[in-house]
């Protein structure tokens, strides 16, 4: 949730030892909505099974502008898995964008790749993430103009969907693009 929420809950040291002992295997994910001018990022977890708006990074032309700032963030965070947003045309066929959104992703793995960063990239449907993001940016009064940036906050719950069903996303050496 977007929310910050804090429990109240206390469970005594061995209830600790147990937990631990028998919790999941945490991986950090970093979701991406993908923009010719700007990408919006959000920051995820598979244990908690909740995402949260990190950062938006200027594109150019499609491409990060800087992509060490990118991989740096991907290294730093210690990322598990990267998510980039599909933005599929209504009917499921690949947009324009969407083309562009699997060529920036192709080009993503292979400079981690590169730099010995062995995280998997994955492809997610990502339609209408923008308009729910704007309308919920509006209700929570996140923005106050129509033109204030919410493509963090799509990234959330591009991240947020892809916690919700995981097996719905693939890989990008996999994905078939028409």
């Amino acid at each position: 949730m977007l929310d910050n929420e804090i429990s109240d809950n206390k469970i005594s040291d061995s209830e600790a030892v147990e937990t631990k002992n028998s919790s999941p295997e945490q991986t950090v994910l970093l979701g991406l909505d993908y923009g010719v001018k700007k990408m919006g990022m959000a920051l995820g977890n598979t244990v908690t099974q909740d995402a949260r708006p990190f950062d938006i990074l200027v594109m150019n032309n499609g491409q990060p502008a800087d992509w060490d700032n990118l991989l740096g963030i991907i290294d730093t965070w210690k990322i598990g898995r990267v998510v980039v947003g599909l933005p599929l045309n209504m009917d499921g066929s690949s947009s324009m964008i969407a083309k562009r959104a699997h060529k920036f992703a192709r080009r993503l793995a292979h400079r981690l790749m590169e730099q010995r960063i062995h995280v998997p990239v994955q492809l997610f449907d990502e339609r209408l993430t923008s308009v729910e993001a704007r309308e919920m940016a509006w209700e929570l009064g996140l923005i106050k103009n129509e033109r204030d940036p919410i493509d963090d906050i799509s990234a959330c719950l591009l991240l947020q969907s892809y916690l919700a069903n995981p097996e719905h996303a693939e890989d990008i050496a996999t994905y078939k693009a028409e």
